[in-house]
């Protein structure tokens, strides 16, 4: 037999460290065969104690490479010239990229064959291997980054008295079957890559810079952070009805909440450009990256049809509390406006996706048709609220003489029109009329 160097065959003339480097390559790229007892130039020297050797090749490939590569391995003592040479055959393995345990998952740590050479592989390839095996999925593939530590998480599943150790992390998806963590693990570590960028305007266009923050770590992290600065920066104003006070916010909290959840549970973190949130004068705008997933149209979406991107993520915040189902968020969000003149908007395409919240207290009032025409129970309504002022669902239900949840479904009607405000809670709700296009109705 002629022994040579090559793309699958790799010569040694005693066992060494080294072979774990040659075992990691073959099994990153198309498999081959590692001669031990052979020297550089082809020729046979042999070993002695092939069945010490067999071990030392097994010991070595079960202890020091990750994942385990020795299903893929088979060794055979060979007599050449009667001397005698072991064939550690090494086939592509099925979950690469495999690597030495002591250097990680890293370039100095992955190796691939090149010619005679097995080279480090670049960051690139690593990633590409890592989707070929694990599939296209960013929240299920192994990290890159495997010295993460978990602060922020662990404080917010104690602070929620749920366990977080290492049965709870294999659970969630955050370790796998080798015991590596994955992308998921790295979105909620406080090493997590990703920010959130955030800025204030003075007025209606980027024109008239006020403020900037960048908020970075674990995800639950970020989330804190960026819903202070928003809330912070969601001002309250007050008119009076009467010695009766009534504060209106900005926005609504339940429309930031919902937004902004949204923005960082649906984002496509394959992507790594930062999810932006911009404060203007007449309105709020959260751009997170990734369109719209699972092949759903924006009619599907404002449906409340979803398909979740990062459903391993989405779980572990509706165990956090923090979502309740999937698909609520847009209709939370769109509820919050109701009564407003301004609804919200939602712009998507193949890479972005954009809430617009607009500022309920600058918000220019709705238009109506002048030549709208009021049906009768509309107009004794509107002589109930003649005077402008807050007036309760009793007087109304009284005037009208029907059931309260006649009333109910009238005045939701005439809200969703712009005809009505409300305030308050459901059980608690303040009514007054609009100008309803600047007519008079009376």
């Amino acid at each position: 037999m002629i022994f040579t160097e090559s793309e699958t065959v790799e010569l040694k003339s005693v066992y060494a460290d080294s072979i774990k480097k040659e075992i990691v390559a073959f099994a990153n790229t198309h498999g081959g065969t590692i001669y031990i007892g052979v020297e550089d130039d082809g020729e046979v020297c042999g070993i002695d104690h092939t069945d010490l050797v067999t071990q030392q090749v097994m010991n070595a490939a079960r202890d020091a490479i990750k994942p385990d590569v020795t299903m893929f391995m088979h060794i055979e003592s060979i007599s050449e010239n009667g001397k005698l040479i072991l064939a550690v055959q090494v086939q592509c393995g099925a979950h690469r990229p495999y690597y030495l345990a002591a250097k990680g998952l890293r370039p100095e740590g992955v190796f691939v064959r090149q010619g005679t050479s097995s080279v480090p592989a670049s960051d690139a390839a690593i990633r590409q291997m890592i989707k070929e095996t694990d599939g296209d999925n960013y929240e299920d593939m192994r990290s890159l980054e495997q010295e993460l530590t978990f602060e922020k998480a662990t404080a917010e599943f104690t602070r929620r008295n749920l366990d977080f150790g290492e049965t709870q992390m294999k659970t969630l998806g955050l370790i796998d079957s080798d015991g590596l963590y994955s992308n998921l693990a790295l979105l909620l570590s406080d090493q997590c890559p990703h920010i959130i960028k955030a800025a204030t305007f003075a007025g209606k266009d980027q024109a008239n810079f006020q403020d900037r923050r960048e908020f970075t770590g674990s995800l639950l992290q970020q989330l804190e952070d960026a819903y202070s600065y928003l809330d912070l920066r969601n001002r309250t104003s007050a008119t009076f009805e009467g010695l009766l006070r009534i504060d209106h916010k900005d926005y609504p909290d339940t429309a930031i909440r919902e937004a902004l959840l949204n923005a960082i549970v649906h984002r496509d973190y394959a992507v790594s450009a930062s999810t932006l949130l911009s404060v203007y004068a007449d309105r709020m705008e959260l751009i997170s990256i990734g369109g719209l997933a699972g092949g759903i149209s924006y009619d599907d979406m404002m449906l409340g049809i979803s398909y979740c991107r990062n459903k391993k993520l989405a779980n572990i915040f509706y165990r956090l509390g923090l979502i309740e189902a999937y698909g609520t968020g847009m209709k939370k969000i769109m509820s919050s406006y109701t009564g407003c003149a301004v609804k919200p908007e939602v712009q998507v395409t193949s890479g972005a996706f954009k809430f617009v919240l607009p500022n309920q207290n600058t918000a220019t009032p709705i238009e109506i048709n002048p030549n709208s025409v009021l049906d009768e129970r509309e107009k004794t309504v509107f002589a109930v609220l003649s005077d402008h002022k807050l007036h309760p669902r009793a007087e109304i239900e009284k005037a009208l003489g029907v059931s309260t949840s006649t009333v109910n479904r009238l005045l939701r009607k005439m809200v969703a029109a712009g005809k009505v405000k409300v305030t308050g809670t459901t059980k608690n709700a303040l009514y007054q009329r609009t100008n309803y296009g600047g007519q008079n109705h009376d």
